[in-house]
């Protein structure tokens, strides 16, 4: 492996219990192998419509096809040109494709671009990139996965790819803009507002993701800045090893567009993964945790708007999770694990700690009642399914929210009850009304919590010490500095 893919434990002591197996340190920018220079310039962070066919696909793919492992594909500055243009890349083993400070590679708005043939779907079938269809069922139903499956076969490529690639990386100060604000070549409509004309009826929309990666084992990312995705950020599937690090997620930039299931960066079927010092912004999750996935560490980020530190919707699998230094400011939920009857399963060993958040409509919200909303409701829909969420071993330790919001805390039934523990959770301001708990098993440690935990059929258990705790979690019960509003109020620092 080389030297500058090498990963290395955070040195800060307090953060010896992460869940990541690995020894994670701050990476390393490779020499370069090939700079490329940019041809084309942009003007308030957008392209000119006459420079759409000028694509500088061919020439990067090319550079990364053979540049040599451990080094870099740099795209650089030339004079006032500082824009690239492409359509779908794919990364390779052991090269990192290297962004220079003030350079943005643009994807393409050409929906045609991103078509999807696979395998079992003819090359000349209508285009499905760009459009949506009807989904079968209705939400909180079980629809076959098969079913699914079939009719999202096309769809559109992901703008990069990382798949059966080791050691990939995407690196660098500047920019990559999916462009989700851009009508589409040919079409009347943005990436954004396909997703959201498809809101209303839940139909299924093919929109272009910036990241996905797949068998990726070693995936780095580091500084880059991600914007204006016209869905999911970051996607991983199937890897042993990711650590994104001091990446800038913001979509979208104009605050004054609307940007529909923008999530931050989502892992599933994965392992050994580190989200470190990195800034997310977006319109939605801002990291969701999918089915499958586990030892994970989330160390020191600030997230703004978007739907919180989430696991979910599908909760299979996920365990041993450390979060550790998060700082929310104006998300909608705060620790959100979010999953109904129809795609539930069991989750463990999970630990929040050292957590500050403002402006959080629910900063607690673990729900088996999940209904395909922003914020969670307080009631079981009763949906029906036999995939049913169970939730065990949770820790919350050392956690303030400096404005009030509601708390949610619940269990499916008395088969499935949800356990977690409480030490030094604060909401300044919270109310009776605004808790809201059911079919839980809840411990409190000193110094405990100030929202009022009774409810239907919950069970409430104070205990003086960790040690007195019943469960056992990795990564729990270590010291802690208790958090102030003015130790919170100097972690609300601006978007970077």
């Amino acid at each position: 492996m080389k030297p500058f893919l090498l990963l290395a434990l955070l040195t800060t002591a307090t953060l010896a219990p992460a869940q990541d197996t690995r020894h994670v340190a701050e990476p390393v920018i490779p020499p370069t192998c090939i700079k490329l220079p940019a041809a084309l310039q942009s003007a308030a962070g957008l392209l000119a419509p006459s420079d759409e066919s000028k694509l500088d696909t061919a020439r990067i793919q090319a550079a990364l096809d053979t540049c040599k492992p451990g080094q870099a594909v740099e795209l650089a500055p030339a004079g006032t040109n500082q824009a690239f243009l492409t359509g779908p890349l794919d990364l390779r083993a052991n090269v990192t494709l290297l962004i220079d400070p003030g350079v943005t590679l643009f994807g393409s708005r050409d929906p045609a671009m991103y078509e999807q043939h696979l395998p079992d779907s003819a090359p000349e079938a209508p285009l499905k990139c760009g459009t949506s269809i009807p989904r079968p069922g209705k939400f909180g139903q079980e629809i076959p996965a098969a079913q699914i499956a079939a009719l999202r076969r096309g769809g559109c490529r992901p703008l990069i790819s990382a798949t059966n690639v080791a050691n990939a990386a995407i690196m660098g100060d500047g920019a990559i803009d999916g462009r989700g604000y851009a009508k589409l070549l040919n079409r009347d409509i943005t990436w954004w507002q396909l997703a959201r004309s498809a809101e209303p009826a839940d139909d299924l929309y093919f929109t272009t993701r910036l990241l996905v990666a797949n068998h990726a084992d070693g995936l780095i990312l580091y500084r880059i800045h991600l914007l204006n995705s016209p869905n999911y950020h970051v996607t991983l599937a199937n890897t042993n090893g990711f650590t994104a690090w001091s990446v800038h997620l913001l979509t979208p930039v104009d605050k004054s567009l609307d940007a529909r299931n923008t999530d931050g960066i989502d892992p599933g079927s994965s392992t050994n993964i580190t989200i470190a010092h990195s800034f997310i912004d977006n319109g939605d999750d801002n990291i969701a945790i999918k089915s499958g996935t586990t030892h994970m560490s989330v160390l020191d980020n600030h997230f703004y708007t978007g739907h919180g530190m989430s696991i979910g919707s599908e909760t299979v699998g996920q365990a041993y999770l450390l979060v550790d230094g998060l700082t929310e400011d104006h998300t909608s939920s705060g620790i959100r694990i979010k999953s109904n009857v129809t795609r539930g399963g069991s989750i463990h060993d999970l630990v929040y700690r050292n957590i500050c958040m403002r402006n959080v409509a629910n900063p607690i919200a673990i729900s088996p009642w999940y209904t395909n909303q922003t914020t969670e409701g307080f009631v079981n829909p009763n949906y029906t399914g036999t995939k049913i969420p169970d939730y065990k071993k949770i820790v919350l330790e050392n956690i303030l929210a400096t404005t009030p919001g509601d708390v949610l805390i619940a269990g499916l039934d008395d088969q499935h009850r949800t356990q977690i523990a409480l030490r030094g959770v604060f909401i300044q301001g919270i109310q009776p009304t605004q808790v809201h708990t059911a079919f839980a098993d809840i411990v409190t440690i000193a110094p405990g919590t100030n929202a009022d935990l009774k409810g239907n059929s919950v069970k409430v258990l104070q205990i003086g010490k960790v040690a007195d705790l019943d469960f056992g979690v990795a990564g729990a019960g270590g010291p802690i500095t208790p958090l102030t509003p003015a130790a919170c109020q100097a972690r609300f620092i601006p978007m970077r």
